[in-house]
């Protein structure tokens, strides 16, 4: 799988940063976001090294589909019910880490205010 040695999300899937993760499969792992922007946030990423959705080509139907499942799942496990799903794609859109990743927002009665 590629990874980068200077992204944080790709050293949380090789396990050389901890993370409290709540779900995981051979492709993604979703743990607990250390800043939270609601009662609950969990982050959903692919264990392989994609920078933001928009460098997504045809070929990456599977991982796409894969990590929007392995969200899924973690939001059933943590029965959480009803949830947000975020992809920031971009600075402008508040991306500050660029590994693909997906907020799981929950706990709380979510307003327009954007994430």
């Amino acid at each position: 799988m590629a990874m980068e040695k200077d992204c944080v999300f790709c050293r949380i899937a090789a396990g050389e940063i901890p993370a409290d993760r709540v779900y995981e499969d051979a492709d993604n792992i979703v743990f607990k976001d250390i800043k939270p922007a609601a009662p609950v946030h969990l982050l959903a990423i692919p264990r392989r090294h994609v920078a933001k959705l928009s460098d997504c080509g045809e070929g990456e139907g599977e991982l796409l589909a894969g990590l929007l499942l392995a969200a899924g799942r973690a939001a059933k496990a943590q029965r959480l019910g009803d949830f947000r799903l975020i992809v920031n794609n971009g600075i402008g859109a508040g991306q500050t880490v660029f590994h693909l990743h997906a907020h799981i927002l929950a706990g709380a009665r979510m307003s327009e205010k954007l994430l």
